[in-house]
């Protein structure tokens, strides 16, 4: 399955009435306590707030999201989740794996805060290469430097 990554900030949910779509058709797949709000209102919020949402792309929908909140030199990931009908087919993975080469592109690193995840989840991004950071709060995924920097 070639799924590729769409970043959907503010503009482009206002632009696209299929994205909005997608996004809503997402995260009313999530189990209920995997999002703060009503699934309409987490993603307003989100996106209103000046985040965004790293999207799983295939065949021209998206199949996954994962609630990012950018700062300078981070991006702290929440509130992952697949379209029920592509679960166990590797979207999830292959979403955080483009993820993370958009990261290390820019020189960011990657969080996501433990107590937010269910262990299926922590399963996940321990099998992708993070790992819990000493207090044990965060999943951190410590991408190289780019250009031999250190």
């Amino acid at each position: 399955m070639p799924v590729t990554l769409q970043q959907v900030d503010h503009a482009a949910w206002e632009a696209d009435a299929q994205v909005r779509l997608d996004l809503a058709r997402i995260y009313a797949d999530a189990p209920a306590e995997r999002l703060p709000l009503p699934v309409d209102d987490f993603i307003r919020d989100h996106l209103a707030s000046g985040h965004l949402f790293s999207c799983a792309r295939f065949n021209d929908r998206l199949l996954g999201a994962v609630a990012v909140i950018p700062d300078q030199h981070t991006w702290w990931l929440s509130n992952l989740c697949v379209r029920k009908t592509t679960r166990r087919r590797g979207v999830g993975s292959r979403l955080l794996a483009l993820v993370s080469e958009v990261a290390y592109a820019e020189g960011r690193r990657l969080y996501a805060a433990s107590s937010q995840l269910p262990v299926a989840d922590q399963m996940l991004l321990t099998r992708l290469g993070y790992r819990l950071t000493k207090d044990g709060d965060y999943f951190e995924l410590d991408l190289p430097p780019r250009g031999g920097q250190q």
